[in-house]
């Protein structure tokens, strides 16, 4: 899990705080729980042993993914973007050009992607189709429900 990942500098502080929170009082819950569960008894025949455990095991996970993230943080500052193409924490105008519909999608990185909220992945599909097109150019994106040309109209920040 190498590779740099690109928040903005509110993600990345949202991300140090459940860091912290999980680090903190997340694991003392967990302990808090393995310790009463043992108190139940047998440790071999004790369910609720075992869950704890395996929450506790899930818990250090999620921790260690959330660090790995923020070691390889990359904050992007929308003063340093270059909206001459399509990149990361840009917003862009495109039209489909088999619906003429026209949406206004903002590429984010994937912890930050909300459809809801029109940020979409770099990685997806359609995120790495638009990357580096110009305004006028056509991208086309092919998605598991099939190939879409999308127009870039318009890029801003």
């Amino acid at each position: 899990m190498s590779e740099l990942n690109y928040l903005t500098k509110e993600t990345l502080a949202q991300m140090r705080d459940e860091l912290n929170k999980l680090k903190t009082s997340g694991r003392a819950e967990i302990a808090r729980q393995i310790a009463e569960a043992r108190e139940k008894g047998d440790l071999k025949e004790n369910a609720e042993y075992d869950a704890a455990k395996e929450a506790q095991g899930h818990h250090e996970a999620k921790i260690a993914q959330l660090q790995a993230i923020v070691m390889n943080a990359r904050v992007l500052d929308a003063k340093d973007i270059d909206i001459s193409k399509v990149s990361v924490l840009s917003k862009v105008t495109v039209t489909n050009m088999a619906t003429k519909k026209t949406v206004i999608y903002q590429i984010v990185s994937e912890k930050e992607a909300d459809l809801k909220l029109g940020k979409i992945s770099v990685s997806s599909p359609i995120g790495k189709g638009l990357l580096g097109k110009a305004i006028g150019e056509v991208a086309e994106v092919t998605a598991p429900s099939g190939t879409f040309k999308f127009q870039i109209e318009d890029i801003s920040i």
